[in-house]
């Protein structure tokens, strides 16, 4: 079963859905442990090098693939890299690349895995890694940004979590914005419009059709001719009301994702899927 969302590897997308779920009260942050511990044992082959070891985690990387192309040959791609990119993070004490590899790993896996337990596991596995990013590394703003799409997962997965972690969430997205709005292809805006259209509303939780759709539009100025962003501009102006915005936002959208099946996107099978969610909902 594969679990898709709006953003690059199907992860911004279904993982902000967290916040229509009831919010829970646990905290969303705990102490993370060592990154020796994540991942389980290390089997990094004797002597590797963290350069190394993330240029194999790329490859592997690269094998994914969205809704329809080798599913199971892209989660066991997926499972290697993330595993390689833990051991890159091991393997270099200072650095961030492996574990914001194994963040995004992570996420994706999220999306594309079918049994609950697991998700869970994985999605606080992605909390962790960026947890240990931000304090490699204060100043990076992916660290954040990363750190902000676990805990959307973390939510979802973990519904206890949900209220604290859709706060802590937002905060972060709003932080990465002003460091870095561009991240990811225009990914803080993006992710955060979806929490702020598919959040409970006010007084209930930050939900704010009106707010998102402002967030959605600089996302698509910013990166006009990335799938995702016309997805979520479409599903942020039909829910303001313009059905024929959102049409054309929609179809935009849906022929930038067949261009880029075309050319060989990975990702391209899950946005075309949720192009496809959409179209039958608005």
């Amino acid at each position: 079963m594969t679990r898709r969302g709006a953003a690059r590897g199907g992860a911004a997308g279904a993982l902000l859905c967290a916040a229509l779920l009831a919010l829970g009260c646990a905290s969303a942050l705990k102490e993370p442990p060592p990154v020796e511990a994540l991942g389980g044992p290390s089997a990094a082959p004797p002597g590797a090098s963290a350069d190394d070891l993330l240029r194999r985690a790329g490859a592997a990387w690269a094998r994914r693939g969205g809704a329809g192309a080798d599913p199971v040959g892209g989660l066991a791609a997926v499972r290697e890299a993330r595993q390689l990119y833990l051991e890159a993070a091991r393997a270099d004490a200072a650095g961030v690349l492996g574990l914001l590899g194994a963040a995004r790993a992570s996420s994706w896996l999220v999306e594309h895995e079918s049994d609950a337990a697991l998700r869970a596991e994985l999605a606080t596995s992605a909390v962790q890694a960026a947890q240990w990013c931000q304090r490699r590394a204060p100043a990076n703003p992916e660290c954040d940004y990363r750190l902000a799409l676990g805990l959307g997962q973390q939510a979802r997965e973990r519904q206890s979590t949900a209220l604290d972690g859709v706060d802590r969430m937002i905060e972060l997205l709003r932080k990465t914005i002003a460091a870095d709005p561009a991240l990811d292809e225009a990914g803080p805006h993006r992710a955060l419009a979806l929490v702020l259209l598919r959040a409970p509303g006010w007084p209930a939780g930050p939900g704010d059709a009106e707010a998102a759709l402002v967030e959605a539009r600089a996302a698509a100025a910013l990166r006009p001719e990335f799938p995702p962003n016309q997805l979520v501009l479409a599903e942020a102006l039909a829910r303001n009301g313009d059905a024929d915005g959102a049409a054309a936002a929609l179809d935009r959208g849906d022929a930038l994702a067949r261009a880029r099946r075309e050319a060989g996107d990975p990702d391209a099978a899950d946005w075309l899927a949720e192009a496809a969610r959409l179209r039958e909902s608005l």
